[in-house]
């Protein structure tokens, strides 16, 4: 502040001394009073012309381009220089602080699994993260400052932009005609808007498997209790012959059976879901395990078919045995379901070149024609749904058989043509597949179980 002063008396400083120089020549030649006004204009000229040229500097300096050498000077001038400098770098690092802030925040929202485009007042996009940009097809470059429907046509998202009533998001199949997007719009600002999406797909899918899944349920329990019902209401309202009762109850009982393996399928698969993968530190050999599966696949067969079992003496893997067990004889059930009186089916372990191997199961049954091929795990796809209902399947089957195995890292591969029979396999990963170093045990425990005999 002292300084401030000093610089302030400057021009009075100047007008003084220009003053007393004027006095001093006054008297030396005799007329001290206009010497000394001469001195005194002399004086506010030289200081009036020293002001000025450091105002024509400083204007020359702010209307440079940033970063230009600041004019150094005292006075009124220099202060001012040196104020507005300092208010300048204040300026441009808060400025920088702001573009920092900025660019975090652009870079949370475009880290953000969520698609993010912001409108001003006309619609038009002021910006939108990469994920806004793959669910409408835009190109965030290109795209800037252009009207959001001229881009994106959809009906239903057009309504609901214009409509102005954002309470609810809208859902619809996205410009690719591949996701389905949830949309929410949010006003702020002075008539800005931001656009939320969200791709539900996979949501949507898993609501519809859901829905199909209670529907299906729902009938298949429904068709055995009807029957139920209705035979008890002959039971109680009719007199029978003791024939006639004998079927009536046989046919009861059939229809319990049935619900009760529909039950045990819902649990079987629900517990396959909701567990944990098999931990990889518990061995057993492949060969004991397709011997098992022989021997029960005969006994369901009960000697209409012939039952081979091959391979696997060499073969250990690291799984949950009954998980395991539970979808070979799956696989063994369906493949008698389906194939006629005196066809052939086969268990067999294969190795794979890359350290994994499969568990196959081959039959030489009717066959499946390829467009159901990919269908063939959902939960209650039929191919034949009378055909399945009289061969005593739930629907369920293949699908628990699916889960089973991608629990262990696997998966279910089909191969089959219509009157050719059909193909089986579960991969398993090298991961829980090893070689066995004593495979002769394996075989020995296979024959004892009868592998090679015909059922």
């Amino acid at each position: 502040m002292w300084e401030l002063g000093v610089r302030m008396l400057a021009p009075l400083a100047a007008l003084l001394l220009g003053a007393s120089a004027g006095w001093l020549v006054g008297q030396s030649i005799g007329s001290p009073g206009a010497a000394t006004v001469v001195g005194a204009v002399l004086g506010a000229s030289l200081a009036l012309l020293r002001d000025a040229r450091r105002a024509w500097r400083l204007m020359q300096w702010l209307r440079a381009a940033p970063g230009a050498e600041l004019p150094r000077g005292g006075g009124y001038w220099g202060e001012l220089a040196y104020r507005i400098e300092r208010a300048l770098r204040r300026h441009e690092r808060a400025a920088e602080q702001e573009r920092r802030r900025l660019g975090q925040f652009l870079s949370a929202i475009e880290a953000s699994p969520n698609g993010v485009i912001l409108l001003d007042a006309g619609d038009q996009i002021e910006w939108c993260n990469a994920v806004a940009a793959q669910h409408f097809g835009l190109q965030p470059e290109r795209d800037l400052r252009q009207r959001i429907t001229n881009l994106i046509r959809v009906p239903a998202f057009v309504a609901h932009l214009q409509g102005a009533h954002f309470d609810a998001p809208v859902t619809f199949v996205g410009p690719g005609g591949e996701a389905t997007l949830s949309v929410r719009v949010r006003t702020y600002g002075e008539g800005a808007r931001l656009v939320l999406s969200q791709d539900v797909t996979e949501r949507e899918r898993a609501d519809a498997m859901r829905r199909d899944f209670v529907a299906n349920v729902s009938h298949e329990i429904r068709t055995p209790l009807t029957v139920l019902a209705g035979f008890v209401e002959t039971l109680a309202q009719l007199p029978l012959a003791e024939d006639e009762r004998a079927r009536v109850l046989a046919l009861m009982a059939q229809q319990a059976e049935r619900m009760q393996a529909l039950v045990t399928d819902l649990l079987t698969l629900a517990q396959l879901e909701g567990a944990p993968p098999p931990a990889i530190d518990r061995w057993f050999g492949v060969a004991m395990l397709l011997a098992r599966a022989r021997s029960d696949g005969a006994a369901l067969s009960g000697g209409r078919h012939t039952l081979y079992a091959s391979g696997g003496e060499d073969a250990e893997l690291a799984a949950s045995e009954s998980e395991l067990h539970g979808a070979v004889v799956n696989l063994v059930a369906n493949a008698l379901r389906y194939t006629p009186a005196g066809g052939r089916v086969e268990l067999r372990w294969v190795w794979h070149d890359d350290g994994s191997g499969a568990i196959e199961v081959v039959d030489n049954g009717i066959g499946i024609a390829r467009e159901h091929l990919p269908r063939l795990t959902e939960r209650f796809y039929r191919v034949d749904g009378s055909r399945s209902r009289e061969t005593g399947g739930t629907g369920l089957g293949l699908a628990i058989v699916k889960h089973a195995v991608q629990r262990h890292g696997g998966e279910i591969v089909i191969d089959s043509e219509p009157g050719r029979g059909s193909t089986f396999r579960l991969v398993l990963p090298a991961l829980r597949v090893r070689r066995c170093e004593q495979p002769s045990a394996s075989a020995d425990i296979r024959a004892a179980l009868g592998a090679d005999r015909r059922a």
